[in-house]
Formats: C-alpha cells, structure tokens, sequence
C-alpha cells in the first residue's frame, strides 16, 4: 500500500508540473504531451501506472475490509478529533471520491487523446482548456482535487511510517512536508482549472 501510494505520488507531481505547462505556453504544453505520447519508455510505464492505482484501490478496500472485520464494533466511547486526523479517518472516503473523478477525467481526456477524435479540436492543450470553460466541470475538479489533498495529507505521511521511517528526528519534518504536498497539489490543480475558466 504504501509502496504503490509513493509510486502515484511520483505520477501526480510529473502530472501537475506538466499540467502547470497549460498556464505558461500553449505550445510548450503540447511539445510536453507530444513527448509524453509518443516516447516509447512513457508508453510502457502507463501499464505499470495503471497496475499501480489497480494495487492501490485494491489493496485500500481489502484493508477497510480487514480493520472493520478486527474491530467490528465501535468503542462505547469514541472522540475521533481527539484520536486521529479528519484525513486519516477519511481515507477510504476520499479514495473513492477520487477513484470516481479519475474514471471521469479518464475518459474525458486520457480516452479522447489516446483513442478518440479529439472532439474536434487540432491539439491536446485546446481539448484539456475547452472542459474548463463549464463552471461544473471546474467545480467537480476542484472539489475532486481538495478532496485528494486531504487523501494525501495522511497517505504521503503513514506511506513513509509504514516503511519504517518513524522516528522522532524526523517524522516531524516529514509530516510538515506532508502537508506541504497536499496543498500544492489541491491548489495547483485547482488553480489550473480555476484559472482557465476564468479565462474562457
């Protein structure tokens, strides 16, 4: 779990720096997808990308499953703010949430640029920009993408405790760059979307 989480993390800042490309330069974006669908090294990682959120989602629902099994009643008395983070007992929440806004983006984009028609536009950055020009779209993918910064805010943090690093030296600072990440990552994205259509 905590393996293939670090390998998502790895995709979703490439993904976001690529992403960010879109509010610098039309074309340098496009140069940037243009590489990125047609290096054969890339080509073949999308398979072990995919695998990767397969293992994750999988292994995620098995052990929601396995902690509720071992504790199938709650506590008489149970004060969660004082025991855990909002993130940390959200988890499976928030995963799903994102696992039904991944299908959509999937098929809004990954499909279109891959096996579709592009829907009529002449290169990737029109079709990426044009969905945010619907205030609903850009509503789903913001809300999609705070609800992932609260994902990673505990998954980024236990991935590196679950692998041993826990120590008092520094978990601290870990934790700090925990939170670090998960704001860029909601707020880079959301800026992109917000961003876009604002300017549509």
């Amino acid at each position: 779990m905590s393996l293939t989480g670090l390998f998502l993390i790895t995709f979703l800042t490439l993904h976001l720096a690529i992403n960010l490309l879109t509010l610098v330069d039309k074309d340098l974006f496009n140069e940037a997808s243009h590489f990125m669908a047609t290096n054969i090294g890339i080509q073949a990682m999308q398979y072990v990308l995919a695998l990767g959120f397969i293992m994750h989602i999988g292994l995620g629902i098995v052990l929601t499953l396995q902690n509720k099994k071992a504790r199938p009643e709650k506590y008489a008395f149970n004060k969660p703010s004082a025991n855990s983070q909002l993130s940390s007992r959200s988890m499976i929440y928030t995963g799903l949430l994102v696992l039904v806004f991944l299908v959509l983006h999937l098929k809004d984009y990954f499909v279109e640029l891959k096996f579709g028609d592009m829907n009529g536009f002449n290169n990737d950055y029109d079709l990426v920009v044009a969905l945010f020009g619907m205030w609903q779209y850009t509503v789903i993918y913001v809300l999609a993408f705070i609800a992932l910064g609260i994902h990673l805010n505990h998954g980024f943090q236990s991935a590196f405790q679950s692998l041993g690093a826990n120590h008092s030296r520094y978990t601290p600072t870990i934790k700090k760059l925990s939170a670090i990440y998960c704001v860029v990552v909601a707020v880079g994205f959301s800026a992109i979307a917000i961003v876009h259509f604002v300017n549509s």
